[in-house]
Protein backbone atom coordinates (compact mmCIF):
# COMPACT_ATOMS: atom_id res chain seq x y z
CA UNK A 1 0.00 0.00 0.00
CA UNK A 2 2.82 2.41 0.92
CA UNK A 3 4.59 1.67 -2.36
CA UNK A 4 1.39 2.34 -4.28
CA UNK A 5 0.90 5.68 -2.53
CA UNK A 6 4.48 6.73 -3.22
CA UNK A 7 4.02 5.82 -6.89
CA UNK A 8 0.91 7.96 -7.09
CA UNK A 9 2.68 10.85 -5.37
CA UNK A 10 5.58 10.62 -7.80
CA UNK A 11 3.19 10.51 -10.75
CA UNK A 12 1.31 13.60 -9.55
CA UNK A 13 4.58 15.43 -8.92
CA UNK A 14 5.80 14.73 -12.44
CA UNK A 15 2.54 15.97 -13.92
CA UNK A 16 2.39 19.15 -11.80
CA UNK A 17 2.21 22.30 -13.92
CA UNK A 18 5.48 24.01 -14.73
CA UNK A 19 4.47 27.17 -12.91
CA UNK A 20 4.59 25.36 -9.55
CA UNK A 21 8.38 25.64 -9.58
CA UNK A 22 8.60 29.12 -11.09
CA UNK A 23 10.78 31.57 -9.13
CA UNK A 24 9.21 34.37 -7.10
CA UNK A 25 9.22 37.79 -8.69
CA UNK A 26 11.64 40.30 -7.15
CA UNK A 27 9.48 42.77 -5.22
CA UNK A 28 12.24 45.35 -4.71
CA UNK A 29 11.78 47.34 -7.95
CA UNK A 30 9.40 48.20 -10.78
CA UNK A 31 12.33 48.31 -13.21
CA UNK A 32 12.25 45.39 -15.62
CA UNK A 33 8.65 44.54 -14.78
CA UNK A 34 5.53 44.16 -16.88
CA UNK A 35 2.55 44.83 -14.65
CA UNK A 36 -1.10 44.40 -15.64
CA UNK A 37 -4.01 46.42 -14.33
CA UNK A 38 -6.44 44.30 -12.29
CA UNK A 39 -9.98 45.60 -11.94
CA UNK A 40 -11.36 42.88 -9.66
CA UNK A 41 -14.82 44.49 -9.80
CA UNK A 42 -16.94 41.53 -10.96
CA UNK A 43 -19.64 40.09 -8.72
CA UNK A 44 -22.49 37.62 -9.09
CA UNK A 45 -25.66 36.89 -7.18
CA UNK A 46 -24.85 34.41 -4.43
CA UNK A 47 -21.13 35.19 -4.12
CA UNK A 48 -21.59 36.75 -0.67
CA UNK A 49 -20.86 40.35 -1.67
CA UNK A 50 -24.55 41.37 -2.00
CA UNK A 51 -23.86 43.39 -5.15
CA UNK A 52 -25.74 41.34 -7.71
CA UNK A 53 -24.03 40.89 -11.07
CA UNK A 54 -21.90 44.01 -10.65
CA UNK A 55 -20.13 45.05 -13.86
CA UNK A 56 -21.50 42.19 -15.92
CA UNK A 57 -24.77 44.01 -16.55
CA UNK A 58 -26.43 47.39 -16.40
CA UNK A 59 -27.81 47.74 -12.88
CA UNK A 60 -26.39 44.45 -11.61
CA UNK A 61 -29.35 42.33 -12.78
CA UNK A 62 -28.89 38.72 -13.88
CA UNK A 63 -27.23 38.71 -17.32
CA UNK A 64 -29.78 38.41 -20.12
CA UNK A 65 -30.34 39.72 -23.65
CA UNK A 66 -30.67 43.49 -23.40
CA UNK A 67 -28.70 44.23 -20.21
CA UNK A 68 -25.12 43.09 -20.96
CA UNK A 69 -22.39 45.72 -20.54
CA UNK A 70 -19.31 43.62 -21.37
CA UNK A 71 -17.83 43.01 -24.82
CA UNK A 72 -15.90 39.78 -24.17
CA UNK A 73 -16.96 36.59 -22.43
CA UNK A 74 -14.55 34.89 -19.99
CA UNK A 75 -13.35 31.37 -20.68
CA UNK A 76 -14.44 29.34 -17.65
CA UNK A 77 -13.20 25.97 -18.92
CA UNK A 78 -10.90 25.55 -15.92
CA UNK A 79 -13.41 26.78 -13.33
CA UNK A 80 -15.18 24.30 -11.03
CA UNK A 81 -18.94 24.51 -10.51
CA UNK A 82 -18.49 26.41 -7.23
CA UNK A 83 -16.86 29.32 -9.10
CA UNK A 84 -19.50 29.60 -11.84
CA UNK A 85 -22.65 31.70 -11.67
CA UNK A 86 -25.68 31.32 -13.96
CA UNK A 87 -27.02 33.75 -16.53
CA UNK A 88 -30.04 33.79 -18.85
CA UNK A 89 -27.77 33.61 -21.89
CA UNK A 90 -26.79 30.51 -23.86
CA UNK A 91 -23.92 29.48 -26.07
CA UNK A 92 -24.42 28.32 -29.66
CA UNK A 93 -24.35 24.67 -28.52
CA UNK A 94 -27.26 25.32 -26.16
CA UNK A 95 -25.27 25.25 -22.91
CA UNK A 96 -25.91 27.90 -20.28
CA UNK A 97 -23.47 30.83 -20.25
CA UNK A 98 -21.86 31.46 -16.87
CA UNK A 99 -19.70 34.15 -15.25
CA UNK A 100 -17.25 34.40 -12.33
CA UNK A 101 -16.92 36.61 -9.28
CA UNK A 102 -13.76 38.45 -8.19
CA UNK A 103 -15.11 38.17 -4.64
CA UNK A 104 -14.08 34.50 -4.53
CA UNK A 105 -10.51 33.99 -3.40
CA UNK A 106 -10.13 30.80 -5.42
CA UNK A 107 -11.04 32.65 -8.63
CA UNK A 108 -8.52 35.44 -8.04
CA UNK A 109 -5.97 32.79 -7.12
CA UNK A 110 -6.62 31.11 -10.46
CA UNK A 111 -5.87 34.38 -12.23
CA UNK A 112 -2.56 34.64 -10.38
CA UNK A 113 -1.76 31.05 -11.32
CA UNK A 114 -2.17 32.08 -14.97
CA UNK A 115 0.21 34.99 -14.38
CA UNK A 116 2.76 32.66 -12.83
CA UNK A 117 2.41 30.12 -15.61
CA UNK A 118 3.01 32.74 -18.30
CA UNK A 119 5.70 34.79 -16.55
CA UNK A 120 3.65 37.94 -15.88
CA UNK A 121 5.21 39.82 -12.98
CA UNK A 122 2.11 41.07 -11.18
CA UNK A 123 -0.68 43.64 -11.06
CA UNK A 124 -1.71 47.12 -10.07
CA UNK A 125 -4.97 46.50 -8.22
CA UNK A 126 -7.48 49.24 -9.00
CA UNK A 127 -9.18 51.02 -6.08
CA UNK A 128 -11.83 53.44 -7.32
CA UNK A 129 -12.27 56.42 -5.04
CA UNK A 130 -15.98 56.81 -5.84
CA UNK A 131 -16.75 53.31 -4.56
CA UNK A 132 -15.31 53.73 -1.07
CA UNK A 133 -18.24 55.64 0.44
CA UNK A 134 -20.72 52.75 0.03
CA UNK A 135 -20.65 49.94 2.58
CA UNK A 136 -21.04 46.91 0.33
CA UNK A 137 -18.75 48.40 -2.30
CA UNK A 138 -16.03 49.21 0.21
CA UNK A 139 -16.29 45.73 1.71
CA UNK A 140 -15.98 44.18 -1.75
CA UNK A 141 -12.93 46.33 -2.55
CA UNK A 142 -11.27 45.25 0.67
CA UNK A 143 -12.12 41.57 0.10
CA UNK A 144 -10.65 41.62 -3.42
CA UNK A 145 -7.52 43.29 -2.05
CA UNK A 146 -7.10 40.38 0.36
CA UNK A 147 -7.72 37.95 -2.50
CA UNK A 148 -4.99 39.63 -4.53
CA UNK A 149 -2.58 39.54 -1.60
CA UNK A 150 -3.20 35.82 -1.13
CA UNK A 151 -2.88 35.11 -4.86
CA UNK A 152 0.38 37.04 -5.14
CA UNK A 153 1.92 35.24 -2.15
CA UNK A 154 0.77 31.82 -3.30
CA UNK A 155 2.02 32.21 -6.86
CA UNK A 156 5.15 34.31 -6.35
CA UNK A 157 3.82 37.46 -8.05
CA UNK A 158 3.92 41.09 -6.88
CA UNK A 159 1.20 43.70 -6.58
CA UNK A 160 0.73 47.36 -5.78
CA UNK A 161 -2.37 49.42 -5.11
CA UNK A 162 -3.57 51.92 -7.70
CA UNK A 163 -6.10 54.57 -6.66
CA UNK A 164 -8.25 55.84 -9.52
CA UNK A 165 -8.98 59.45 -8.53
CA UNK A 166 -10.65 60.50 -11.76
CA UNK A 167 -14.03 60.88 -10.00
CA UNK A 168 -12.79 62.53 -6.80
CA UNK A 169 -14.76 65.72 -6.25
CA UNK A 170 -12.78 68.97 -5.95
CA UNK A 171 -11.77 69.72 -2.38
CA UNK A 172 -12.06 66.09 -1.26
CA UNK A 173 -8.39 65.15 -0.99
CA UNK A 174 -8.96 63.92 2.56
CA UNK A 175 -11.15 61.09 1.23
CA UNK A 176 -8.06 59.51 -0.29
CA UNK A 177 -5.80 60.36 2.63
CA UNK A 178 -8.20 58.92 5.20
CA UNK A 179 -8.80 55.75 3.22
CA UNK A 180 -5.07 55.17 2.88
CA UNK A 181 -4.51 55.76 6.59
CA UNK A 182 -7.20 53.27 7.56
CA UNK A 183 -6.13 50.72 4.98
CA UNK A 184 -2.53 50.87 6.12
CA UNK A 185 -3.53 50.63 9.78
CA UNK A 186 -5.90 47.70 9.22
CA UNK A 187 -3.80 45.64 6.79
CA UNK A 188 -0.13 46.66 7.19
CA UNK A 189 -0.21 46.47 3.42
CA UNK A 190 3.25 47.84 2.69
CA UNK A 191 4.89 45.30 5.01
CA UNK A 192 3.69 42.45 2.81
CA UNK A 193 6.72 40.74 1.15
CA UNK A 194 4.72 40.56 -2.10
CA UNK A 195 3.95 44.28 -2.13
CA UNK A 196 6.01 46.01 -4.83
CA UNK A 197 8.64 48.52 -3.80
CA UNK A 198 10.64 50.98 -5.88
CA UNK A 199 13.77 52.92 -4.94
CA UNK A 200 13.59 51.38 -1.49
CA UNK A 201 10.00 52.45 -0.73
CA UNK A 202 6.55 50.88 -1.14
CA UNK A 203 5.07 51.90 -4.50
CA UNK A 204 1.60 53.47 -4.55
CA UNK A 205 -0.03 54.38 -7.86
CA UNK A 206 -2.35 57.38 -8.22
CA UNK A 207 -4.24 57.65 -11.49
CA UNK A 208 -6.01 60.63 -13.06
CA UNK A 209 -3.76 63.66 -12.52
CA UNK A 210 -4.07 66.49 -15.04
CA UNK A 211 -6.88 65.26 -17.26
CA UNK A 212 -9.26 67.73 -18.82
CA UNK A 213 -12.67 67.84 -17.16
CA UNK A 214 -15.45 66.21 -19.15
CA UNK A 215 -18.54 64.71 -17.57
CA UNK A 216 -16.72 63.75 -14.37
CA UNK A 217 -15.82 65.79 -11.31
CA UNK A 218 -12.05 65.87 -11.04
CA UNK A 219 -9.70 66.89 -8.24
CA UNK A 220 -7.93 70.22 -8.65
CA UNK A 221 -4.17 70.50 -8.91
CA UNK A 222 -4.23 71.87 -5.35
CA UNK A 223 -5.93 68.63 -4.27
CA UNK A 224 -3.23 66.65 -6.01
CA UNK A 225 -0.51 68.69 -4.33
CA UNK A 226 -2.03 67.99 -0.91
CA UNK A 227 -2.31 64.26 -1.62
CA UNK A 228 1.23 63.97 -2.98
CA UNK A 229 2.74 65.95 -0.11
CA UNK A 230 1.04 63.72 2.46
CA UNK A 231 1.91 60.39 0.82
CA UNK A 232 5.51 61.24 0.07
CA UNK A 233 6.05 61.94 3.76
CA UNK A 234 3.57 59.46 5.25
CA UNK A 235 4.96 58.62 8.69
CA UNK A 236 3.19 55.29 9.15
CA UNK A 237 4.48 53.81 5.87
CA UNK A 238 7.86 55.49 6.18
CA UNK A 239 7.27 57.39 2.95
CA UNK A 240 6.12 56.09 -0.41
CA UNK A 241 7.33 55.94 -3.98
CA UNK A 242 4.54 57.37 -6.15
CA UNK A 243 3.53 56.29 -9.64
CA UNK A 244 1.42 59.04 -11.19
CA UNK A 245 -1.02 58.20 -13.99
CA UNK A 246 -1.27 61.21 -16.28
CA UNK A 247 -2.81 62.07 -19.69
CA UNK A 248 -0.99 61.18 -22.89
CA UNK A 249 -0.26 64.86 -23.60
CA UNK A 250 1.05 65.68 -20.12
CA UNK A 251 4.47 67.01 -21.18
CA UNK A 252 3.26 69.28 -23.99
CA UNK A 253 -0.05 70.01 -22.23
CA UNK A 254 -2.02 69.16 -25.35
CA UNK A 255 -4.84 66.81 -26.35
CA UNK A 256 -6.37 65.30 -23.17
CA UNK A 257 -4.38 67.45 -20.72
CA UNK A 258 -5.28 70.62 -18.83
CA UNK A 259 -3.08 73.51 -20.04
CA UNK A 260 -1.61 74.52 -16.70
CA UNK A 261 2.16 74.79 -16.07
CA UNK A 262 1.52 73.78 -12.45
CA UNK A 263 1.01 70.25 -13.72
CA UNK A 264 4.66 70.00 -14.76
CA UNK A 265 5.66 71.06 -11.26
CA UNK A 266 3.44 68.41 -9.68
CA UNK A 267 4.59 65.50 -11.82
CA UNK A 268 8.13 66.13 -10.62
CA UNK A 269 6.98 65.04 -7.16
CA UNK A 270 6.39 61.56 -8.59
CA UNK A 271 8.92 58.74 -8.79
CA UNK A 272 7.27 57.20 -11.86
CA UNK A 273 5.16 58.86 -14.58
CA UNK A 274 2.73 56.74 -16.59
CA UNK A 275 0.87 58.41 -19.50
CA UNK A 276 -2.52 56.87 -20.35
CA UNK A 277 -2.69 55.88 -24.02
CA UNK A 278 -5.64 53.48 -24.58
CA UNK A 279 -7.65 54.99 -27.42
CA UNK A 280 -4.95 57.52 -28.33
CA UNK A 281 -3.82 55.46 -31.33
CA UNK A 282 -5.64 52.70 -33.19
CA UNK A 283 -3.17 50.87 -35.42
CA UNK A 284 0.34 49.37 -35.23
CA UNK A 285 1.57 52.31 -37.27
CA UNK A 286 0.00 54.72 -34.77
CA UNK A 287 1.68 52.88 -31.90
CA UNK A 288 5.05 53.06 -33.64
CA UNK A 289 4.60 56.80 -34.14
CA UNK A 290 3.61 57.21 -30.49
CA UNK A 291 6.81 55.54 -29.39
CA UNK A 292 9.06 57.61 -31.64
CA UNK A 293 7.46 61.04 -31.38
CA UNK A 294 5.86 61.04 -27.92
CA UNK A 295 7.28 58.36 -25.61
CA UNK A 296 10.90 58.98 -26.58
CA UNK A 297 10.88 62.72 -25.73
CA UNK A 298 8.68 62.00 -22.68
CA UNK A 299 11.27 59.54 -21.44
CA UNK A 300 14.14 61.95 -22.09
CA UNK A 301 12.32 64.65 -20.06
CA UNK A 302 11.86 62.18 -17.20
CA UNK A 303 15.46 60.97 -17.21
CA UNK A 304 16.76 64.53 -17.02
CA UNK A 305 14.83 64.80 -13.74
CA UNK A 306 15.59 61.27 -12.49
CA UNK A 307 11.98 60.13 -12.84
CA UNK A 308 11.09 56.70 -14.19
CA UNK A 309 8.77 56.31 -17.17
CA UNK A 310 6.06 53.63 -17.43
CA UNK A 311 4.32 53.49 -20.83
CA UNK A 312 0.96 51.75 -21.23
CA UNK A 313 0.18 49.06 -23.81
CA UNK A 314 -3.31 47.70 -24.50
CA UNK A 315 -4.41 44.81 -26.75
CA UNK A 316 -7.44 46.41 -28.42
CA UNK A 317 -10.68 48.15 -27.51
CA UNK A 318 -14.42 47.50 -27.75
CA UNK A 319 -17.43 48.82 -25.81
CA UNK A 320 -20.31 47.94 -28.09
CA UNK A 321 -22.60 46.57 -25.37
CA UNK A 322 -21.83 49.38 -22.95
CA UNK A 323 -21.98 52.36 -25.31
CA UNK A 324 -23.51 51.13 -28.56
CA UNK A 325 -20.24 51.75 -30.41
CA UNK A 326 -19.00 49.45 -33.19
CA UNK A 327 -17.72 46.07 -32.03
CA UNK A 328 -13.90 45.83 -32.04
CA UNK A 329 -13.50 49.58 -32.45
CA UNK A 330 -9.71 49.13 -32.14
CA UNK A 331 -8.95 45.71 -33.69
CA UNK A 332 -6.50 43.35 -32.01
CA UNK A 333 -5.11 41.97 -35.28
CA UNK A 334 -4.21 38.62 -33.67
CA UNK A 335 -1.96 40.41 -31.20
CA UNK A 336 -0.06 42.52 -33.71
CA UNK A 337 -1.51 45.75 -32.34
CA UNK A 338 -0.44 44.88 -28.79
CA UNK A 339 2.99 43.69 -29.84
CA UNK A 340 3.62 46.86 -31.85
CA UNK A 341 3.28 48.81 -28.59
CA UNK A 342 5.67 46.52 -26.73
CA UNK A 343 8.23 47.03 -29.48
CA UNK A 344 7.62 50.79 -29.61
CA UNK A 345 8.06 51.11 -25.84
CA UNK A 346 11.34 49.20 -25.85
CA UNK A 347 12.72 51.14 -28.82
CA UNK A 348 11.81 54.38 -27.08
CA UNK A 349 14.02 53.28 -24.18
CA UNK A 350 11.44 52.02 -21.67
CA UNK A 351 12.57 49.54 -19.03
CA UNK A 352 9.10 48.87 -17.55
CA UNK A 353 5.60 48.46 -18.98
CA UNK A 354 2.00 48.67 -17.78
CA UNK A 355 -0.54 46.47 -19.59
CA UNK A 356 -4.16 47.62 -19.54
CA UNK A 357 -5.88 45.39 -18.47
CA UNK A 358 -5.83 41.84 -17.11
CA UNK A 359 -9.58 41.33 -16.64
CA UNK A 360 -11.22 44.30 -18.37
CA UNK A 361 -13.90 42.66 -20.51
CA UNK A 362 -16.09 45.77 -20.13
CA UNK A 363 -14.07 47.72 -22.69
CA UNK A 364 -12.55 44.75 -24.46
CA UNK A 365 -8.99 45.27 -23.21
CA UNK A 366 -8.64 41.96 -21.33
CA UNK A 367 -5.56 39.75 -21.65
CA UNK A 368 -6.86 36.86 -19.51
CA UNK A 369 -8.63 33.81 -20.90
CA UNK A 370 -11.59 34.76 -23.11
CA UNK A 371 -13.75 32.36 -25.08
CA UNK A 372 -14.13 32.29 -28.85
CA UNK A 373 -17.63 30.85 -28.37
CA UNK A 374 -19.49 33.57 -26.45
CA UNK A 375 -23.26 33.58 -25.89
CA UNK A 376 -25.53 34.07 -28.86
CA UNK A 377 -29.03 35.45 -29.07
CA UNK A 378 -31.36 38.05 -30.52
CA UNK A 379 -30.55 41.73 -30.70
CA UNK A 380 -27.48 43.90 -30.84
CA UNK A 381 -26.78 43.40 -27.13
CA UNK A 382 -25.82 39.77 -27.57
CA UNK A 383 -22.75 40.38 -29.68
CA UNK A 384 -19.23 39.85 -28.39
CA UNK A 385 -15.63 40.28 -29.49
CA UNK A 386 -13.39 37.20 -29.35
CA UNK A 387 -9.73 36.29 -29.63
CA UNK A 388 -10.22 35.64 -33.36
CA UNK A 389 -10.11 31.87 -32.86
CA UNK A 390 -6.70 32.04 -31.15
CA UNK A 391 -6.00 30.06 -27.96
CA UNK A 392 -7.52 31.66 -24.86
CA UNK A 393 -4.05 32.18 -23.34
CA UNK A 394 -2.72 34.01 -26.42
CA UNK A 395 -2.46 37.41 -24.72
CA UNK A 396 -1.14 35.93 -21.49
CA UNK A 397 1.70 34.45 -23.53
CA UNK A 398 2.34 37.73 -25.32
CA UNK A 399 2.38 39.67 -22.04
CA UNK A 400 4.86 37.25 -20.49
CA UNK A 401 7.11 37.58 -23.51
CA UNK A 402 6.75 41.36 -23.37
CA UNK A 403 8.59 41.15 -20.06
CA UNK A 404 11.50 39.42 -21.76
CA UNK A 405 11.64 42.21 -24.36
CA UNK A 406 11.51 44.95 -21.74
CA UNK A 407 14.32 43.29 -19.76
CA UNK A 408 16.43 42.82 -22.89
CA UNK A 409 16.23 39.02 -22.73
CA UNK A 410 14.59 38.89 -26.15
CA UNK A 411 14.91 41.30 -29.11
CA UNK A 412 12.20 43.83 -29.94
CA UNK A 413 10.87 42.65 -33.28
CA UNK A 414 8.04 43.82 -35.52
CA UNK A 415 6.82 40.25 -35.96
CA UNK A 416 4.96 38.37 -33.23
CA UNK A 417 7.33 36.30 -31.07
CA UNK A 418 5.65 32.99 -31.97
CA UNK A 419 3.66 31.68 -34.96
CA UNK A 420 -0.06 32.40 -35.02
CA UNK A 421 -2.44 29.68 -36.29
CA UNK A 422 -3.90 30.49 -39.68
CA UNK A 423 -7.34 28.98 -38.97
CA UNK A 424 -8.78 31.92 -37.06
CA UNK A 425 -12.17 33.56 -36.86
CA UNK A 426 -12.27 36.94 -38.67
Amino acid sequence: MLTARLSVLLFVTLLAPAFAAAPRVDASTLTGKVMAGYQGWFNAEGDGAKRGYNHWTKGGAKPAPGNIRIDMWPDLTEFPAAERFPTDLVHADGTSAEVFSSYLRSTVGRHFAWMQEHGIDGVFLQRFINSLARGTSLAANNAVLENVRAGARQHGRVYALMYDLSSLAPGQADVLINDWKKLLHDTRLTSDPAYLRHHGKPLLALWGCGFKSDDKPRPTLDDWRKILAFLKDDKESGGLAIMLGVPSGWRTQTRDTIPDPTLLELVQLADVISPWTPGRYRTPEGATAQGATVWQPDLAWCRERQIDFLPVAFPGFSWHNMKGAPLNAIPRLQGRFFWSQVTAAKRAGADMLYVAMFDEVDEGTAIFKVTNSPPVGPGENVKFATYEGLPSDHYLRLTGLAGKVIRGEQPATDELPFPVPTATIP
